[in-house]
């Protein structure tokens, strides 16, 4: 089968495809033909891991050795990116029961990848389950990390109807739909983007959005019962005046100082800041499936790219030029 390969660390010319030996079925498996796959943040950084440091990670520093031998120290351990897949069930190991040859699927692989090939296998019990019957392939690939990532963070904070939350970061895949989930259980929701995605997060229906390039939403008038700040752009310190009394800042990505933070505004003030890591469940995923097919949430997607223009693929989404998500047609042709 072909896939996309990468062999060392490095820009998106690193990536290639090559013919690599089909996965081969295990009892309690199922196989995949992988019809879309999406180009997420860990995708980038999966590709060029070794060039990250313990400064630039996302994380706390003591996680980056982990997570560097993980995806391999001096060269890639995982060859094939991928974590978000679309396809058709191919066939299932004599033990499967919840699925057939040829239903339509969606899930998420999470750390161990390798959606960027024709063909995956993953157990029959992961996270994954039937792609909603109102999306494309391109349009259920985009869903399953950002929905999955942001439904499970936000459930640690319990939200209620009426409350106003910021979400900053709202254009990315968890951001994304974070907003929508926020307006799923009645919140007011500002969003907090670039300039090219303003029109990107009010179709997701965000109703208010702030360009973070011509104002400084700490700096607002306006307080929240929650921001939200997926990527960690913002500071506690910064964000107080903008809290509410008992606000909570929650972050999805942070470093040992919001740690020590979360500690300490557990036992004084009346100020929160909760670092929350995301659990990967597929009843999450199915419960997301029935919102879009309901029409309660949607993916949009800005652009899709064939399997050979993986490169390209990188490189758009690099530039922070993208208006929604960004696809890779493994079966190598438009209009999937």
């Amino acid at each position: 089968m072909k896939a996309i390969v990468h062999h060392e660390y490095g820009p998106p010319e690193v990536l290639s495809i090559e013919e690599v030996h089909k996965p081969e079925l295990r009892e309690n498996d199922i196989q995949v033909r992988v019809r879309a796959t999406s180009v997420n943040y860990g995708d980038l950084v999966g590709r060029n891991f070794g060039n990250l440091s313990a400064a630039e990670f996302n994380m706390p520093a003591f996680m980056w050795l982990p997570a560097r031998l993980l995806f391999g120290f001096n060269k890639p351990r995982k060859g094939i990116l991928g974590s978000e897949f679309a396809g058709d069930v191919e066939a299932t190991g004599n033990k499967v029961t919840q699925f057939k040859k040829g239903d339509a699927v969606f899930g998420y692989l999470g750390q161990k990848m390798g959606a960027y090939a024709e063909y995956i296998r993953m157990e029959a019990t992961g996270v994954v389950t039937l792609k909603p019957h109102t999306m494309n392939y391109a349009e259920a690939t985009s869903v399953p990390y950002g929905a999955i990532m942001a439904l499970s963070i936000l459930k640690k904070v319990r939200m209620k109807s009426g409350q106003k939350i910021l979400i900053n970061g709202a254009s990315g895949s968890i951001g994304s739909f974070a907003v929508q989930i926020a307006k799923l259980y009645g919140a007011e929701v500002t969003g907090v983007c670039g300039t090219p995605r303003l029109e990107f997060v009010k179709k997701l229906g965000a109703d208010r959005v702030i360009d973070y390039t011509r104002e400084d939403f700490t700096q607002d008038r306006q307080t929240y019962d929650l921001i939200f700040d997926i990527l960690g752009k913002s500071s506690f310190s910064r964000c107080k005046n903008v809290l509410k009394p008992n606000g909570i800042y929650l972050l999805a990505s942070f470093k040992t100082k919001q740690i020590f933070q979360m500690v300490t505004t557990s036992f004084k003030g009346n100020q929160k800041v909760i670092c929350a890591i995301g659990s990967e469940k597929v009843e999450d995923l199915r419960t997301i499936t029935k919102w879009i097919e309901t029409g309660k949430m949607k993916s949009i997607v800005d652009k899709v790219f064939v399997m050979d223009q993986a490169v390209e693929a990188h490189h758009y989404v690099e530039s922070r030029h993208k208006t929604g998500h960004v696809v890779i047609d493994m079966d190598n042709q438009p209009g999937i």
